[in-house]
């Protein structure tokens, strides 16, 4: 397929619109989970720890399968998939206000909606990226703060629909708004040249059929061409049917008439076909070997493999705010005249303003990218400290707020993820780091609510919490220091394989 160059405008300004209201519909409900999370602990009476893996597992398993969404967007293009993946979330939200028991949600809503708002990112972020070159990075932040405005006002929305329809009639509306995600993924319009010639196919593509050998174990050569002899024989017969009915003998004498050229062009295309099968099966395993080399050499990066444990316990322990402050909330005993708005809208709207103000930062040349990031997960550590000295809404209102503008340093995450490995393996390690940043998501609440279950207390949990994201901070940061400067000022000397800090303009 070939691909015009990027716009920078023109119909990419339509899917940054219906890629922000895809994020929007799809991660409204999985982000804003904190408000079913109490309806699930009163339906079912499980533990908190056992309730949390429903919303742990509907925002982790989206980045665990980031390999598998990629794979999926680059086979079949971001429209398709974004229309199949409509479906599942829509389906998944239906199917879980019938669900029986806690364990049901662990499919309908952790896996099939988890899975759903993955591909779903994946294919937004792909087609994006597609149109925009220029103008990438403003197109890419508009886009995700559909997901931080969905919790915003998915938040306030589940609530007000419980109260009306109850958990199961909630979950129905949602699930029918979800359906809007098809009519988004209709526009995803793929950028390719219409009058581009069809590319050619490798010359052993084009081997007649007569020329290919069956792939049985064990046959020699001199086996195989007369297979293809006798292709060659039948082939000729089709093409003269009348002839091969009225003259038999004609038929075996046929191997005869072919000479000594044809025979050798035979040989040759069994050769050819021979080479080819083994060539690919190597070059696949040379493929598999390389990237297993990449990742080693990767983590022989040491700011790398700290970044790798910063994300890794930074979704552990900040991650579960989003989830459980309304229940810390009601274990406060906080008086619902005081509650004027859900605590949950207050970390989505400052997540998206979070976004937006860490990413202008990053783009500033005297801003040290990495050290930004680790200075807000220094505060984010410090912030969930203070949760348990938290007993009234305006206090916890005020430690949401700050937790969800910290939060916000996913925009930035790409910049120091850059710096660290460099352009040419920013794929291959921001996908290594996505994969613990789900494993991070998926055990941080059910860790919580254990904590909770044992203690019968929140503190605990969340000063285990900030202990977690303060230690992968204090890790980056160590490991960042003693070379920060020689990575500046002494790139030219590095040996190949160690990668150098760029600009933060330059990421």
């Amino acid at each position: 397929m070939v691909f015009r160059k990027p716009p920078d405008g023109g119909w990419g300004w339509v899917i940054v619109v219906v890629s922000f209201f895809t994020q929007f519909l799809c991660y409204g409900s999985p982000l804003a989970v904190g408000v079913l999370y109490l309806e699930w602990l009163d339906a079912f009476g499980e533990g908190k720890g056992k309730t949390a893996w429903v919303g742990s597992l509907a925002n982790g398993i989206g980045l665990l399968a980031s390999p598998v969404c990629s794979i999926c967007v680059s086979s079949f293009g971001a429209r398709p998939v974004a229309i199949f993946s409509g479906f599942m979330v829509a389906g998944g939200l239906m199917m879980s206000s019938f669900a029986p028991n806690i364990y049901f949600l662990y499919i309908s809503y952790g896996i099939v909606v988890g899975l759903g708002c993955g591909l779903l990112y994946t294919a937004t972020v792909t087609i994006t990226c597609q149109y925009f070159d220029k103008r990438r990075g403003l197109a890419l932040g508009l886009i995700s703060t559909g997901s931080s405005l969905g919790l915003f006002i998915y938040a306030a929305l589940q609530k007000e629909l419980i109260d009306l329809y109850g958990l199961d009639g909630c979950l129905l509306i949602v699930g029918a708004l979800s359906l809007n995600i098809l009519a988004c993924g209709s526009l995803m319009r793929p950028l390719e040249s219409p009058n581009s010639p069809p590319a050619e196919k490798p010359s052993v593509d084009k081997v007649p059929d007569q020329y290919f050998v069956y792939h049985g174990k064990g046959k020699t050569i001199e086996e195989n061409i007369s297979i293809l002899e006798k292709g060659y024989i039948d082939e000729k017969c089709v093409n003269n049917m009348p002839d091969c009915k009225q003259d038999s003998v004609l038929n075996k004498n046929v191997l005869n008439s072919i000479n000594v050229n044809e025979k050798d062009t035979y040989k040759k295309k069994v050769v050819e076909q021979t080479n080819f099968c083994k060539q690919l099966a190597k070059r696949k395993w040379q493929l598999y070997l390389n990237y297993w080399e990449e990742t080693a050499v990767l983590f022989k990066n040491k700011v790398f493999s700290a970044l790798f444990v910063a994300i890794l316990l930074f979704d552990i322990g900040g991650f579960p705010p989003s989830l459980l402050m309304e229940d810390v909330a009601r274990s406060a005993d906080i008086n619902e005249d005081d509650y004027h708005v859900p605590l949950i809208s207050i970390i989505g709207i400052m997540t998206a303003v979070g976004k937006l103000t860490l990413g202008i930062l990053a783009d500033f040349k005297w801003v040290n990218t990495l050290y930004l990031y680790v200075s807000t997960l220094l505060m984010t550590g410090v912030a969930l400290f203070a949760i348990p000295f938290a007993k009234s809404y305006l206090t916890l209102a005020m430690l949401s707020g700050i937790l969800g503008f910290l939060t916000g340093n996913w925009s930035i995450f790409p910049y120091v993820t850059t710096k660290t490995v460099g352009i040419e393996k920013l794929t291959h390690a921001y996908g290594i780091l996505m994969f613990f940043a789900g494993l991070g998501n998926s055990l941080g609440p059910p860790i919580v609510g254990w904590f909770y279950d044992w203690t019968q207390e929140y503190d605990t949990a969340f000063y285990f919490s900030g202990f977690c994201v303060l230690l992968g901070g204090f890790l980056l940061l160590l490991a960042a220091l003693p070379c920060w400067n020689a990575c500046t000022n002494q790139s030219s000397k590095l040996p190949p394989n160690t990668y150098s800090y760029k600009v933060a303009s330059s990421a």
